[in-house]
């Protein structure tokens, strides 16, 4: 397996790592490039063999739905029909950005494993230069879930995807730390109001403040659809090896339930700076309680660091649900399975 290390501030001179992964992807292969949120796992999005090594590298069912990255606004009709005035608002206020619009998908033009089998697809044009440049190198969109295993957390550096997919995968594009860390939110701009099918980097906050009202389904109300619209709505995710129990942010709460575990289990703690002094036998910082960007950046290379420790059970501090603390804390409620450690 190749991996490219790009330099991002000159990305533009390394046009032979992009040719290679090109080359591949116009074969039929699937390549992992960086994005402004997690490392991607990209196929040709109208090449149907190729999508389905995506499903088979990451071993991930084949009814949740993929999304179709582009390098160009223009190439939305290309795909979808019936472009909203609400959803062309939320293309020039946040793309390229962290936002996915679902759409009804053009028939016949995307190879159907992308879609799940459902009208709609999901869209989005990444805010990163190493992205941006292989999709404009490329011209055709690209399918790409997260590049990592189906179920565990996602990968926001080049290592993570060699963990994952090494000897799986022909080629990772490395372009360092992803910034955001968390996966894009996903806006279904089908309905008379506007769903978020799964809370990212653009907020509920922010999107109303361009197109009005959202609505935000709790995570039991995303449960009950049967064929999820959007990744993430219907199976665990982002979890590491030992079982996650979410906590009240409460020193007193996190040092009782670690005195209560301790003769059976090896603990991780996963908790802001502030809970640092905490014995415990793994401790693994969010960063800045105050800091949800921070947070949101170091939240799945903790949960993966806990993977290389042989704790038993992982503690996860819960954080407030405002701004992209709803998406910090959808998807800790989805890595510990909706289960809160019961003192």
């Amino acid at each position: 397996m190749h991996t490219f290390q790009l330099n991002v501030d000159e990305f533009v001179d390394n046009s032979e790592n992009y040719t290679q992964a090109v080359d591949l992807l116009n074969n039929g292969e699937i390549v992992a490039f960086p994005t402004e949120t997690v490392y991607g796992l990209g196929a040709v999005a109208t090449n149907e063999l190729a999508v389905k090594k995506i499903y088979a590298a990451k071993g991930r069912p084949s009814d949740n739905p993929l999304i179709v990255h582009i390098g160009t606004v223009e190439e939305v009709s290309l795909y979808t029909t019936n472009i909203s005035e609400v959803a062309q608002k939320c293309m020039d206020a946040f793309w390229p950005g962290p936002l996915t619009l679902v759409m009804h998908a053009k028939p016949n033009v995307l190879a159907s494993s992308v879609t799940a089998g459902l009208d709609t697809v999901g869209i989005r044009m990444p805010d990163h230069p190493v992205a941006l440049e292989l999709l404009q190198t490329l011209k055709k969109p690209l399918a790409a879930p997260s590049a990592n295993r189906s179920g565990k957390p996602s990968p926001t550096k080049a290592e993570h995807v060699f963990e994952d997919l090494q000897n799986i995968i022909p080629c990772i594009l490395d372009g360092g730390m992803t910034g955001i860390g968390l996966e894009s939110t996903v806006l279904d701009v089908t309905l008379d109001t506007p769903v978020i099918l799964r809370p990212g980097g653009v907020t509920k906050e922010m999107l109303e403040a361009v197109i009005g009202p959202v609505i935000e389904p709790s995570l039991e109300q995303q449960k009950i659809e049967s064929t999820p619209k959007a990744p993430g709505m219907k199976y665990t995710h982002y979890a590491p090896e030992a079982p996650v129990y979410l906590i009240d942010a409460n020193k007193e709460a996190i040092e009782t339930a670690i005195a209560e575990l301790k003769p059976e289990h090896k603990v991780a703690l996963l908790a802001p700076e502030s809970f640092k002094e905490i014995k415990v036998d793994y401790y693994f910082s969010f960063g800045n309680a105050n800091d949800l960007e921070q947070m949101s950046a170091s939240l799945y290379d903790a949960l993966r660091a806990c993977d290389k420790t042989d704790a038993t059970i992982i503690l996860a501090t819960a954080t407030s649900k405002t701004g992209v603390g709803t998406a910090i804390m959808n998807r800790l409620e989805k890595a510990a399975g909706g289960k809160w450690y019961a003192l």
